[in-house]
């Protein structure tokens, strides 16, 4: 959930999904089945199999270790005892994965040097980086230092940072999110047109600042760190320093930069200082068009060593065969990640993962919501997909493989419902939909809320980029629409700002740490309405007489139409 991930996304320039308000477009013609009459959603099984998964027994559910052998093993049961078909056509309930486990140690640390001066910074506390590059070894040598501010190459936007600067060689430091430019008429916030303006756009996000100084030929590039813009603290950072996974490259990742990593805030102000520059004026000059980039003056030099292996991981998929001969080819996915972090440095003298509410939530929700087909009547015309997809915390890499080597064809993949995470505070009056009208799923959805006297309401944290965060990213990216909600703010009998002050403690608190457990306090009534919301908008697709379709205008239209010529 909120996921730093996306580590394979095309280098295409997209604009933010997640910054739409609900668009236009005609109704799309459902069944409409009550939510009432659907199968019911079981909390204390929905409850019951999230502490399964994130119990110590299951070692955090690290692709490639025992917590995977594990974790498939249970899933693969619980679709059997559903008497859920197996989802891939050869018979069985995976799919399989081949990663390479990449684990980077300090060889030499991070050293900077010019005017006569070198400072040397703290492997962790300061700097945290690693190389992708499928070696043993890898090295900055006097690499020069360029700031190019946002590193953003944006033709739409009329934006590039590089200029005609060949950085080739060269270690690059950048800023996180996209340019924060502020608005002429009011300097406190956003100009809208520029990028996102408070929604952030995928050229905000780390994956792309890594991609466009691969495309330029850098040889290292280090993003500076600050919490508002990342959209999570350092030591979410700091957890890169354990074995981190990648798809298997047919060049085992040589394109990429010798060194990719991250500056803490204070660290890169220390920079700056030897360089003669001053962090905030250079901040305030990568707001402009005019932007060029910035020689330090300094060079950098550091060497990593990386541990190796290859594994086979599985993605894990079941399959309800549709009931109408013309449609049971077509198929709705609904998509979770089951993978977390396994068991790494210890917090409070935790040592174990176990991603309770990332992801062991969504994973038993989409449990739970395959129960409820298996029981539904009439069966759905069209085939329903349950993908249970692995190392999404690793950079999306189960689904980007999915998504590149389907089992059933994405262009006849009506549409894809991604649940990361669920509500665990009881019923809202409201339901955050991430990239709210981008599609007619919207339509669906708004169709049934209302039938709960619940309202949709556009992601309250664009600036985050969430959209480029989770599973079904993978899929639109490719043209499939995609579905992907978040918890409700407006709680029901709660403080207006109960919603808010519960997900900040959970960022601050559990996000991506060993206390990211099931909580005596949790309550699943509201999870259980927005399960039955997903249900029944994934049955009333694979009831349709027409496929849902992108908005007008929407950057992933075009993929679709091109993918049903």
């Amino acid at each position: 959930m909120r996921s730093a991930a996306a580590l394979l996304l095309l280098p295409v320039a997209l604009a933010a999904a997640c910054s739409r308000e609900p668009a236009p477009t005609a109704p799309a013609p459902v069944a409409r089945v009550p939510i009432a009459d659907l199968p019911s959603v079981d909390a204390a099984r929905l409850l019951e199999q999230t502490r399964t998964l994130s119990s110590d027994e299951f070692q955090g559910r690290k692709p490639g270790t025992d917590g995977e052998t594990r974790t498939v093993a249970y899933l693969e049961q619980q679709f059997k005892a559903l008497g859920l078909q197996p989802g891939n056509t050869d018979g069985t309930y995976v799919q399989d994965v081949r990663l390479v486990g990449l684990t980077p140690s300090e060889q030499r640390p991070l050293t900077v040097s010019g005017g006569g001066k070198t400072t040397t910074f703290a492997w962790r506390d300061e700097v945290v980086a690693w190389s992708k590059h499928v070696a043993e070894q890898a090295s900055l040598a006097n690499s020069e230092m360029v700031f190019v501010g946002y590193g953003v190459t944006a033709p739409e936007f009329d934006w590039n940072d590089f200029k005609d600067v060949d950085v080739k060689g060269k270690t690059l430091v950048v800023l996180v999110n996209d340019p924060q430019v502020p608005s002429a008429s009011d300097p406190s916030t956003l100009d809208d047109t520029a990028f996102g303006g408070r929604a952030m756009t995928y050229y905000g996000r780390w994956t792309y600042k890594y991609e466009e100084a691969a495309r330029r030929g850098a040889a290292g590039v280090l993003i500076v760190h600050e919490t508002g813009p990342a959209g999570y603290p350092f030591s979410v950072v700091q957890g890169n320093l354990g074995e981190r996974l990648d798809l298997v490259t047919a060049d085992k990742n040589m394109s990429r930069a010798s060194v990719e990593g991250w500056l803490s805030l204070d660290a890169a102000r220390r920079l700056m200082a030897l360089a003669g520059q001053d962090l905030d004026a250079l901040k305030a000059k990568a707001l402009s068009r005019d932007f060029t980039p910035v020689p330090l003056g300094v060079t950098a030099s550091m060497a990593i060593s990386t541990k190796i292996r290859t594994m086979a991981s599985k993605n894990v998929l079941a399959r309800l065969e549709g009931s109408d001969p013309a449609l049971k080819d077509e198929h709705v996915v609904y998509t979770a990640h089951w993978d977390h972090f396994g068991v790494g440095e210890p917090v409070d003298g935790d040592t174990i993962y176990n991603g309770a509410l990332d992801n062991a939530s969504g994973t038993a929700m989409v449990l739970e919501i395959a129960r409820a087909f298996t029981q539904v009547t009439p069966k759905p015309k069209r085939s329903v997909l349950f993908l249970m997809v692995t190392a999404e915390e690793q950079g999306l890499l189960g689904s980007a493989y999915y998504a590149e080597y389907p089992i059933y064809p994405l262009e006849k993949t009506v549409a894809v419902i991604n649940i990361d995470g669920i509500n665990q505070w009881g019923r809202t009056k409201d339901l955050t939909v991430v990239g709210l009208g981008a599609s007619q799923l919207d339509d669906y959805l708004r169709e049934a809320a209302t039938e709960q006297g619940r309202t949709l309401r556009p992601d309250p944290e664009s600036e985050k980029g969430y959209y480029y965060r989770s599973d079904h990213f993978n899929f639109a990216k490719k043209g499939v629409p995609a579905l992907y909600t978040d918890t409700g703010i407006e709680y029901v009998g709660k403080d207006a700002s109960y919603g808010t002050q519960k997900r900040d403690e959970y960022t601050s608190r559990d996000y991506h740490s060993p206390s990211d457990e099931v909580k005596d306090d949790w309550d699943l009534t509201g999870a259980v309405e927005d399960a039955r919301l997903l249900m029944a908008v994934g049955y009333r697709v694979a009831n349709a007489a027409t496929w849902p379709e992108w908005a007008p205008g929407n950057e992933f239209r075009a993929a679709r139409e091109q993918m049903r010529k």
